[in-house]
């Protein structure tokens, strides 16, 4: 495989973790948000979707942030009866992120960007080892 293809392939890989790390700490963000208004809805989670794109100029597949679509589990709720947006019965929407799965999250798109950063570094080794062999 050519080197110069190995290291677009994994700086895609990149790109696309690093939109999935800014989601997620939004997400963390606004983990303890709660409605604004009487009736009205909190931060809602969001959750990035990948897709793989055909490169024809590079001949081969690359990752990509295809969309963010929001998550459609429940909203929590908790007992707050002098909150504004509290409803009749004393309870306040909160948010449905889950602090812990978003650490989970980050933790696996930490890691998936330093194996595509180790693709480059060996890419690169290799690359300066063969200059170096043919220099020799």
């Amino acid at each position: 495989m050519n080197v110069l293809k190995s290291i677009m392939i994994a700086a895609s890989g990149l790109k696309a973790q690093t939109g999935r790390m800014r989601i997620i700490s939004e997400n963390i963000a606004n983990a303890n948000s709660t409605a604004k208004t009487k009736g009205g809805d909190p931060y809602r989670r969001r959750m990035v979707t990948f897709d793989n794109v055909f490169d024809r100029e590079l001949g081969a597949y690359l990752v990509k942030a295809a969309r963010v679509q929001n998550d459609k589990s429940a909203f929590g709720s908790k007992f707050d009866p002098g909150h504004p947006a509290a409803n009749d019965q004393g309870y306040v929407k909160t948010s449905n992120v889950n602090t812990l799965v978003e650490m989970m999250d980050m933790r696996q798109a930490q890691r998936s960007y330093e194996a595509n950063l180790n693709v480059i570094r060996a890419a690169r080794q290799m690359a300066s080892k063969t200059l170096d062999i043919l220099r020799g």
